[in-house]
């Protein structure tokens, strides 16, 4: 392929080197493709430019901005465009309105250090947050341990500026009914061809009738699967009782699939009440630690975080993690981490012991430790660090990310978690357990070898499984991580013949001609291919 015209044109860098294709190659995932060149775009002409030269080139953008994606979702053999380098400013912050302009490359936890000192915060919050950046988790609707209080980053999404696969500039955002029936009967765009189709799909019964059988149950706020026209098909014109339509609830979750996002309108949230306590519950089981989170949502939490024993093995061979294990008393299987948020330091400490009595009444757990202050943050470090930690203990067998984002009413999760473990037990594995119980999601990882063929197997055979259990509890296949090339081939199974027809012909819409991350979500290659 000739790329003297993007050499020669693109204000930004590109490369075609094997070393740099080489680093592109791989993302926080399980698979590894070697893309064919890589860009480094500074303007917006440049991302024009180099849609234009996929289009009549017949090649793919893949967007990528940290590659923390766990999915596989900014793998691929197009030219990845990395948007980390250039696209990272704070445009405009409105705190009357609360809600700040931001371009995709900015990380997450450097704009909160900006909006700290107005008051404000973007409150979705990854474990990754020192370097994820919004445009990814925009596209992989991302959200973490707050969720129970805030939601995903869907929630927080208000607008988006971005090129669409013809290289035309929109504007997606809330529009009530009149607009948007104009917009669907404008003068012919592709912009209007994509109100058009979801106003044709949405518009009829019995396809409204399949997404609300077929998709996850709407109690489960965590689900990243397919395109989200289950979302959609809750807004008006489609219910006169729903919300104002917008196209940005489904660009959240799309995996830089649909469109190039460039700016993005987010909503901000106050700073939270300054006081909190941590109750450390210390379990026998992940069953019991499973049970005590019921008890611990009556009592409004503002998240509530799960560890197994494996993540303590891991963090006892870790000098710098040794310090944070303060709180652990004895061996426990389990501890469930319950913060509690509070406008004083008086009500934060009478609500955690108030849930802690709940607790020992209903005979769930045998050590509860309230932890305030600076030492806070060391509990959520030990929380943040254990899968590292886990993924670099010696020998070929890993905690592998393949059923680690399932997603569950959180009803259904001590019999869904009891199901899981009984499927890993008949194959002779076992699971490190930990993450967002308050959410309905455990990150599930089981130990597996995937320089054999037996792990491949089982790799293989652990996603197949878990998909039939999922779909028996109407959940989400991915609660946060996404369906990359992981989950996409389950997809069909996930929503139905009916409904996977439904959101390809939306990729075929938005992207005929398949220049934006092809093989993500739709059409992708089998689950067990290009892996690292």
């Amino acid at each position: 392929m000739n790329f003297g015209v993007l050499e020669n044109t693109l204000n930004g860098e590109f490369f075609t080197d094997d070393t740099t294709r080489r680093l592109y190659a791989t993302d926080a995932s399980a698979y590894r493709e070697v893309p064919l060149a890589v860009a480094i775009p500074k303007t917006e002409k440049d991302i024009e430019v180099l849609i234009q030269f996929a289009r009549e080139n017949k090649t793919s953008l893949i967007p990528r901005t940290a590659g923390t994606s766990l999915a596989g979702q900014v793998v691929g053999g197009g030219i990845v465009v990395d948007v980390s380098k250039h696209f990272k400013k704070i445009i405009e912050v409105n705190t009357q309105e609360g809600w700040a302009i931001v371009q995709p490359g900015i990380v997450r936890d450097d704009l909160n250090h900006h909006l700290k000192s107005l008051g404000f915060f973007f409150a979705p919050e990854t474990s990754t947050a020192n370097r994820a950046m919004i445009g990814g988790m925009i596209g992989n609707n991302s959200c973490g341990s707050n969720s129970v209080v805030y939601g995903s980053t869907r929630e927080h999404l208000l607008e988006v500026t971005a090129f669409l696969s013809d290289g035309s500039k929109v504007l997606f955002g809330p529009m009530d009914t009149p607009s948007f029936l104009a917009k669907a009967a404008s003068a012919k765009s592709l912009e209007s061809e994509i109100y058009t189709h979801i106003k044709e799909v949405l518009s009829d019964a019995n396809n409204r009738a399949e997404i609300e059988k077929e998709f996850p149950k709407y109690s489960i706020p965590r689900r990243n699967t397919g395109y989200a026209i289950d979302m959609l098909a809750r807004m008006q014109p489609f219910n006169p009782k729903g919300e104002r339509f917008n196209f940005c609830s489904l660009i959240a979750g799309s995996e830089g699939t649909l469109a190039f996002i460039t700016e993005a309108k987010i909503k901000l949230t106050p700073l939270d009440p300054p006081h909190k306590k941590l109750v450390c519950i210390h379990c026998h089981s992940i069953d019991e630690s499973l049970r005590a989170n019921l008890v611990v949502l009556q009592h409004k939490p503002s998240a509530v975080e799960l560890m197994d024993h494996y993540v303590f093995e891991a963090t006892k061979r870790n000098r710098g993690q040794i310090e944070n294990r303060f709180f652990i008393e004895g061996d426990p299987q389990a501890i469930l981490v319950a913060e509690l948020t509070r406008p004083t330091e008086a009500e934060a400490e009478r609500d955690a012991e108030i849930l802690i009595l709940d607790l020992k009444a209903k005979g769930l757990g045998y050590s509860y430790p309230i932890v305030g202050g600076d030492s806070i943050k060391k509990v959520w470090n030990l929380r943040k660090a254990g899968l590292g930690l886990l993924s670099n203990v010696p020998g070929d067998e890993k905690p592998v990310p393949v059923i680690e984002d399932t997603a569950v009413d959180v009803h259904d999760l001590p019999a869904f978690i009891s199901d899981i473990n009984s499927l890993l037990k008949k194959h002779g594995l076992y699971s490190v357990h930990y993450a967002h119980a308050g959410s309905g999601e455990i990150h599930l990882r089981p130990i597996l070898d995937l320089k054999t063929a037996k792990g491949v197997n089982l790799f293989r055979t652990m996603a197949e499984e878990t998909g039939n259990l999922v779909k028996k509890y109407d959940g989400s296949l991915s609660g946060e991580h996404g369906d990359g090339r992981l989950r996409g081939e389950f997809i069909p199974k996930m929503i139905g013949p009916h409904n996977y027809a439904l959101i390809k012909r939306l990729k075929q819409v938005w992207d005929p001609h398949f220049v934006f991350n092809p093989g993500k979500i739709v059409e992708t290659p089998p689950m067990d291919t290009y892996l690292r």
